[in-house]
């Protein structure tokens, strides 16, 4: 047992914050917090780093447990350069490796050995601290420095820059990373994932399943809740309950119990229903009063369940459409975008057509939300060429709610934007947006991050736009309201661009994945999950093409070698070419109907005397011959391959 909460609560004034809460921690223990934003998730870390004090109860924990904290978007403030900052971790192993080197000096002196009780001391020493130097890492410090600097993308390049000249996402990945060398029994962990892109995402994920302590994570990225954590502790009404297995697990166990708590409520208000109903009919004749009062006293002594919840209130809205573009939204073609003087990216082709659901994806600094404001025409195109098709109407989603700094009540805010609904309309939509009462009097400066992304999205709603460019529109909401704009997104009509790093929101949302990169964009028609897949195939692939040629050369310099490996290695090349040409064909077939759906289409009389839906018809089919020609060059090319 690293830690143990028993009956804690605090208040701040005179509201209750958290209430009788109980919770353990054990060695190797991985524990999500979740719970509503406002819910006391960050206070109660706090309390347990001992940076905030509670009102009762207590926290027990060993003397020699150690606790690292990283509160969100923390940045790591210092005047030393990023190498030297990370080797402040280290600065007794530093000492130890010094004495240990003074004694070497020392013992290299022959004169030593004549005086036998200093140099037998000498040794002796020597001998302790260096054990004691090797089972504390003092042999590899600088590889770990290395190992956890690189992970979290920072280069070798980079160790001489100093700290207070970085931007504050890097100063808060520095001090993820300076906690993490740290190497403390408890890592307490508040939203690790803000700022870090999808590959550091996914190397944070693997250290954490290999980390020796116990962690404590508060995060809204389910993805990696699901990757990292084996228990679940809900922070809901002031109280805490415990679910075993990660957050899928949790969400899964959450539903039964609402289901079974259902069940009984149900089934017990149909006993209480059948009881009333016989003390009614029976009370008042004389052959059966004494049966009608025995059921109420029945009655009287049932304790009667609340009828179960599915859980705090949630948002509920949908996007709707004003009116329909046509079936081409948007061609980018040979386009570069970045600053003046600084290209971010360049050869950038993208093809958008109504109902594609893109997510854009890539490393942090490649200009994803660059190429989103390009689109939008707040950044001028650097170079090549940007068309809209038919009547496209773009409603943009702003990670950062720029505009939504003004000194305005929430409700005078979309009262502003939209004068011609009634002031009833606009609370109607705001309620739904969860600001009921009181709350739409809340000046929206003031507002947090997750109301202010609540408003944002309200905005959007209101728009009726028909093609959404949404930029990290996840960030700032609580898992809960995640899962709304989720739903309300699968739901949409319209067309949508958007650039977040929620792979479990990827998943969910997107029909294809367009990685964007310095040299440009690559597309992959499936959702996140098959982007990696497919990444992870093409890597493989090219090994298994180099390790082909090698064997080769191998082959004809030695032909005695034993030919086992190389036949293994190449069956597994020819299974994968197989794979793949189904998988084409399967896509081929696809395509096909859907040329054939095309042509029929415009068969019909009320289709082929519009001329504007023809065009787009027209349109259309031309794009999918020129996916069917790329697929089958493909399985031509490959189908050769395997006949060799």
């Amino acid at each position: 047992m690293l830690l143990q909460i028993q009956q804690l609560t605090k208040y701040f004034g005179a509201e209750l914050i958290l209430s009788n809460i109980k919770l353990e921690i054990q060695t190797k223990d991985r524990i999500a917090l979740v719970g509503r934003n406002g819910a006391g998730k960050s206070t109660l870390l706090k309390m347990i780093a001992g940076h905030l004090s509670y009102d009762s109860g207590q926290i027990v924990r060993p003397k020699d447990v150690s606790i690292g904290y990283l509160a969100q978007n923390t940045g790591l403030e210092s005047t030393l350069t990023i190498w030297d900052e990370m080797l402040t971790v280290f600065t007794e192993l530093m000492k130890m490796e010094k004495e240990i080197r003074k004694i070497e000096l020392e013992l290299s002196n022959p004169s030593i050995y004549e005086e036998q009780e200093k140099s037998e001391r000498l040794l002796q020493e020597y001998d302790k601290l260096q054990v004691a130097f090797k089972d504390k890492g003092g042999y590899q410090y600088e590889s770990d420095i290395r190992s956890v600097l690189h992970g979290l993308r920072f280069y070798e390049q980079d160790y001489g820059t100093f700290i207070a000249t970085l931007s504050g996402g890097q100063k808060t990945r520095l001090a993820l990373a300076k906690l993490l060398l740290t190497k403390p029994d408890i890592l307490i962990l508040d939203e690790p994932t803000n700022h870090l892109d999808i590959e550091t995402l996914s190397w944070l994920e693997q250290y954490l399943q290999s980390y020796t302590g116990a962690i404590l994570i508060v995060s809204h990225d389910r993805y990696f809740l699901d990757k990292v954590v084996n228990q679940v502790y809900e922070l809901s009404r002031h109280e805490m309950k415990k679910f075993h297995g990660n957050y899928s697990k949790y969400l899964d166990h959450k539903a039964e119990i609402y289901e079974r708590e259902m069940k009984q409520f149900e089934k017990q208000q149909g006993e209480v229903a059948k009881l009333q109903d016989f003390i009614q009919r029976n009370l008042a004749r004389a052959s059966t009063t004494k049966r009608a009062q025995s059921r109420r006293k029945q009655l009287d002594k049932m304790q009667l369940l609340d009828k179960p919840t599915s859980g705090e209130k949630s948002a509920t809205f949908s996007f709707g459409v004003e009116r329909p573009s046509g079936n081409d939204v948007l061609k980018i073609s040979d386009a570069a975008i970045g600053y003046e003087g600084n290209i971010l990216s360049e050869n950038i082709h993208i093809d958008i057509s109504k109902q594609d659901s893109i997510a854009l994806v890539g490393p942090n600094g490649v200009g994803k939300s660059t190429l989103l404001k390009t689109i939008i025409k707040k950044i001028n195109l650097l170079k090549g060429s940007l068309h809209f098709g038919t009547n496209v109407v773009i409603g943009y989603y702003d990670q950062e709610q720029a505009e939504l700094s003004s000194n305005k009540t929430v409700l005078q805010e979309l009262w502003d934007l939209y004068p011609h609904k009634e002031e009833r309309e606009i609370r109607t939509v705001l309620g739904n947006f969860l600001f009921s009462g009181d709350d739409v009097q809340k000046t929206v400066s003031m507002l947090s991050g997750g109301e202010k992304a609540r408003v944002a999205l309200a905005i959007l709603m209101l728009e009726e736009a028909n093609f959404l460019i949404l930029d990290e529109p996840t960030n700032h909401l609580d898992l809960d309201s995640k899962e709304v704009l989720e739903n309300a997104l699968v739901d949409y009509p319209g067309t949508i661009l958007f650039v977040s790093h929620d792979r479990y929101f990827i998943n969910r949302l997107a029909t294809k994945v367009i990685e964007l990169s310095p040299s440009g964009t690559k597309e992959y028609l499936g959702d996140y999950n098959y982007y990696v897949d497919k990444k992870e195939e093409i890597l493989e692939l090219a090994r298994l093409d180099a390790e082909e040629k090698s064997i080769h050369i191998e082959t004809v310099t030695n032909s005695n070698k034993d030919s086992y490996q190389q036949d293994k290695e190449l069956q597994k090349l020819v299974r994968q070419r197989k794979r793949r040409v189904e998988e084409i064909e399967g896509l081929l077939a696809d395509l096909e109907e859907q040329v054939t759906m095309k042509e029929e289409l415009l068969c019909q009389p009320d289709v082929f005397e519009n001329h504007e839906q023809v065009l787009e018809i027209n349109h259309s089919l031309e794009d999918l011959q020129t996916q069917i020609s790329h697929l089958l060059e493909e399985w031509s090319e490959l189908s050769e391959l395997l006949q060799i």
